[in-house]
């Protein structure tokens, strides 16, 4: 009988961890946007249309566990917190610029 070998989920490819961490549908709307300065969450609702305030605490929420961006409380009450990108996040910008190119290429052959 042969051993299949199965991957765990310790032992994925970094390509494969990467888009993990970016997918879903506004990450990269939401990170782009980040990229302009520090951000409110009211800011995002002004530049990407049809994103609800749950999905956007989400995936902001996942954005900051992934280590892409900072959240800072600025004041207690009522709660007023600001969003911004690390180094990470920046470094996931350069990326996507890259990305961008790529899809302009394929666009105008």
């Amino acid at each position: 009988m042969k051993n299949k070998l199965r991957v765990s989920e310790n032992k994925i490819c970094p390509l494969e961890h990467a888009v993990n961490t970016i997918s879903g549908k506004w990450k990269i709307p939401i990170v782009w946007h980040l990229h302009q300065g520090v951000k409110r969450p009211s800011d995002f609702f002004l530049h990407i249309a049809d994103m609800n305030r749950r999905v956007l605490s989400r995936q902001l929420k996942e954005l900051e566990e992934s280590g892409i961006v900072f959240k800072t409380v600025v004041k207690e009450k009522p709660l007023e917190v600001e969003y911004e990108l690390s180094s990470s996040g920046l470094q996931l910008v350069a990326a996507l610029w890259t990305l961008n190119d790529w899809g302009k290429s394929l666009l105008n052959p």
